[in-house]
């Protein structure tokens, strides 16, 4: 289930975090799994970035571990003190060759939404042991129409950009799948928020 972030202990129970543990605790626990390890594991927390141009078509990738499987761009912390923009940034980068640096400033949007759920058993692995929800962060990247996309081969095998419904029908990830329904609430053009802005008091004409 989608909901608004929160550092609140009490907020981070009732997201399905368990027993009142609080998130920063459960990290503290797993950056000692991943110091030990001489492979680290993958940390619990992540971001889900939905690209996009103006016109709401979506950038759709088919994973290369999951042919058939289509997802937006997604990726974990490198490390715990990794700030969750930065994150964005970096896989962003790595799986479709898109600089957001280069893009105008705004282009990468904190929803400041986040998604706790079950990691699917076939990548449980990938986790410290007994590691078994992570905690999604959702941001929107808009984009020009026609911008380059550079695979990682090794990641994801094709790309497609789709109007968002149909982008959201194809998402394996049910999470995915409403971050992306999600998406007219969470962009609009400048030129369509201008006019639904309120005019300024007093600068009204009378006829």
């Amino acid at each position: 289930m989608m909901q608004k972030l929160t550092h609140d202990a009490a907020e981070a129970s009732k997201a399905g975090l368990g027993g009142g543990l609080r998130r920063w605790d459960m990290l503290s626990t797993m950056s000692e799994a991943v110091l030990m390890s001489p492979h680290p594991y993958k940390i619990p927390e992540s971001v889900l970035v939905v690209i996009h141009t103006t016109g709401l078509e979506v950038l759709m990738l088919e994973r290369a571990d999951r042919p058939g499987f289509w997802q937006s761009v997604t990726g974990s912390k490198d490390h715990l003190d990794e700030p969750l923009l930065e994150t964005a940034r970096r896989e962003v980068g790595e799986e479709t060759g898109i600089s957001v640096a280069a893009l105008p400033p705004g282009a990468l949007v904190d929803w400041l939404l986040a998604n706790v759920y079950e990691i699917y058993p076939v990548w449980r692995h990938r986790y410290a042991p007994g590691v078994t929800r992570n905690t999604e962060h959702v941001f929107g990247l808009c984009v020009p129409a026609g911008t380059p996309v550079t695979l990682a081969p090794r990641e994801h095998l094709q790309y497609r950009w789709l109007p968002w419904r149909e982008a959201a029908d194809l998402c394996f990830s049910p999470s995915n799948a409403e971050a992306i329904l999600q998406l007219p609430a969470h962009f609009k053009p400048a030129a369509l928020a201008a006019e639904e802005s309120p005019a300024p008091a007093g600068t009204g004409e009378s006829s």
